[in-house]
């Protein structure tokens, strides 16, 4: 009874190492156990690095090539707000024909105007000559909010590259755990064979005998569901590169990056200044300051230029044949119910909470790269462990292997050990991409990832 609950318990903790390890591995496999596998995983002579996913994703990804056309459809911006600076011409061309001479508009105005049959045509220009430097603050805001919305798609494309590794790293994983399947199928397959040899030699009993075929069967049961979990990691990897088509390339072995610095500390600083989010929320905060100041100045006067040149090819006795003028026109609000006081207040207030914003994300950034610092230095230390666990267990089921052979011991024990050697198989494999997952994380904390 005690044999067989520990057999049972050994079961379900090998398949919690199972489904819960998805990222491990060490070569992409050829998959043959079943019809599904072969028909779309059949293996090319291609094979992906990392690196040429990367740039696939980049390429591809519609998320990206949206912030980068929003990024110079705010450049554009720049060119609406400069626009004030610059001169407007107009040409208008006129024809008018009364019903009596002399007819005059009076409503709507204290003054009458005297209408006139005519034709005209002309031009008419204007010129800001200042308004004490409120357009050249709209303008900087205009560049540094253009120049935030570039930061933004250097994110995204960040952000792309993270998915990638991850989806890169588990589809390695994933294949490593097919692999490990398919090996202890092998072997259970085998161990069948010789039982049930023995057994009809009677050396072995019948319980050994079901025993064994259980073994096999739940050996069988391991490929059918790493078979699926490849499937499902390669469309993944599919997704995140921006691409309709499953992805059936080989994948290279990517190698251990150099060794952790000693401590989070030294990675502070870099990230405080290349984190693309953060740069963003700072150039956010530039602009909204900006804006302040152009609001602020709403109560300035403003100076304008006007000129005004024509000819009237046909008119009454009224009017002559061409006409031209030149002037100024100097703006001095005075009272508008308290509209640009209260614009001002909100452009104010509104600036000192992007910088706020700036302070948190920073505070943010700051957790973010030490959390990704220490899960990084777990996963590289737990690689020597795992490594001396495989050691181990593939002793361990050498002993009870040679145990089981000379009828020492018993088919329970040769399943536990069998079991200790598949979960440590797949702790090492996990071991090693949890480790370059974890890394590529700390890279997007510290801003390497832009």
């Amino acid at each position: 009874m005690f044999g067989t609950r520990a057999r049972t318990l050994v079961i379900q903790v090998s398949l919690m190492f199972f489904n819960v390890f998805l990222l491990w591995g060490q070569a992409p496999v050829r998959l043959q156990a079943s019809p599904l596998a072969q028909a779309t995983l059949t293996p090319s002579d291609v094979v992906l690095t990392l690196a040429q996913v990367e740039d696939q994703a980049i390429k591809n990804q519609p998320r990206i090539q949206a912030a980068q056309l929003r990024a110079k459809a705010y450049q554009e911006r720049i060119r609406e707000s400069r626009a004030g600076l610059l001169p407007v011409l107009a040409f208008n061309a006129t024809g008018v024909l009364v019903a009596d001479t002399g007819t005059s508009t009076a409503a709507g105005n204290i003054t009458t105007s005297a209408i006139s049959n005519r034709f005209a045509y002309g031009g008419n220009l204007t010129q800001l000559v200042t308004d004490f430097g409120r357009t050249s603050a709209l303008v900087s805001s205009a560049k540094r909010t253009a120049e935030a919305q570039g930061e933004f798609a250097t994110l995204t494309r960040a952000q792309i590259r993270l998915n990638v590794r991850d989806a890169y790293y588990q589809v390695l994983g994933a294949e490593a755990v097919l692999k490990a399947a398919h090996e202890a199928q092998g072997n259970r397959a085998l161990i069948s064979r010789q039982v049930g040899a023995l057994a009809q030699s009677q050396l072995r009993s019948t319980l050994d005998v079901n025993f064994a075929g259980v073994l096999e069967s739940e050996a069988e049961l391991a490929v059918v569901q790493a078979e699926s979990i490849v499937h499902q990691r390669r469309d993944q990897l599919t997704t995140a590169m921006g691409d309709q088509h499953s992805v059936i390339a080989a994948l290279a072995e990517e190698p251990l990056p150099a060794a952790l610095p000693p401590d989070p500390e030294g990675l502070l600083g870099q990230a405080q200044q290349d984190r693309a989010d953060l740069n963003t929320l700072r150039l956010e905060q530039k602009a909204a300051d900006q804006f302040a100041k152009a609001e602020r100045k709403l109560s300035y006067p403003s100076l304008n230029v006007l000129g005004s040149a024509g000819e009237l090819p046909f008119h009454d006795h009224t009017l002559h044949d061409s006409y031209a003028a030149a002037g100024f026109n100097l703006n001095i609000p005075i009272l508008n119910g308290g509209l640009f006081s209260a614009r001002r207040s909100e452009a104010q207030l509104e600036a000192s909470a992007r910088s706020r914003d700036v302070e948190e994300t920073k505070l943010e950034v700051t957790q973010q790269v030490r959390d990704a610092w220490y899960q990084a230095n777990e996963s590289f230390r737990s690689l020597a462990v795992t490594s001396r666990l495989v050691s181990q267990s593939r002793e361990a089921l050498h002993l009870a292997q040679a145990r089981y052979d000379s009828g020492l011991g018993s088919i329970v024990e040769l399943n536990e050990a069998q079991l200790n050697e598949f979960s440590a198989e797949i702790s090492a494999a996990g071991a090693k991409y949890t480790y370059l997952s974890r890394r590529a994380t700390l890279d997007f904390a510290t801003g390497l990832l832009n």
